[in-house]
């Protein structure tokens, strides 16, 4: 799996990505094992719920909202634009919700979290230098996020057991290729063991 270089800070944020029912065997883009990694995002979320940060994909009141290629994307998507997506879809998982206060929700209309500015403000403001991910999904957000976690500077631990995706091929290649090109940027470890080093 991996193994975590050295402890992890009291003051890191567990960034958990997407993990929403739109997302879930509920919704129109189903993740199909979302409910197998849940409980461990659940886990790093239970272990810190003041130093979790949840973000939301949100899509747009009609394709024609979003500029240039996004307006195509939801084109070929316009079941998931909120004139007809039920709202409830685009609400976090419910075991997650219940941790919301104290953990706090970022909603983004694109795939990073830090597209925005408004995390990397949030995280600076916190004094963290630290980001534990997990989330939907491993080739889509979390491989853009993460790559902004990194062009910022942040050490970046992937919950290798805590993000999933729809494509088991492409969950499979990101992670090799997390391991094998960002080893110096991104630590990959399992749940279990993040908590282990995690200090309250």
């Amino acid at each position: 799996m991996g193994e975590l270089k050295r402890e992890v800070p009291s003051h890191a944020v567990h960034l958990c990505i997407d993990m929403q029912r739109i997302f879930s065997s509920d919704g129109p883009w189903p993740t199909p094992w979302m409910e197998r990694v849940l409980p461990n995002a659940l886990a790093l979320t239970g272990h810190a719920p003041v130093r979790t940060i949840f973000t939301r994909f949100i899509t747009p009141h009609r394709a024609c909202d979003m500029p240039g290629t996004w307006a195509r994307y939801y084109e070929k998507w316009p079941e998931t634009t909120r004139e007809r997506l039920d709202p409830r879809l685009l609400e976090l998982m419910p075991e997650l919700q219940r941790f919301v206060p104290p953990a706090v929700v970022f909603d983004k209309l694109v795939y990073s979290a830090f597209a925005n500015g408004r995390l990397h403000a949030e995280l600076r403001a916190r004094q963290c230098d630290t980001l534990i991910v997990s989330g939907s999904e491993t080739d889509v957000c979390v491989l853009s996020s993460v790559l902004g976690a990194v062009d910022h500077g942040y050490r970046v631990i992937l919950a290798a057991d805590a993000v999933c995706s729809s494509s088991d091929e492409s969950h499979d290649a990101l992670t090799d290729l997390y391991r094998r090109r960002f080893d110096v940027q991104i630590e990959i470890a399992d749940t279990e063991q993040i908590i282990e080093k995690w200090g309250r």
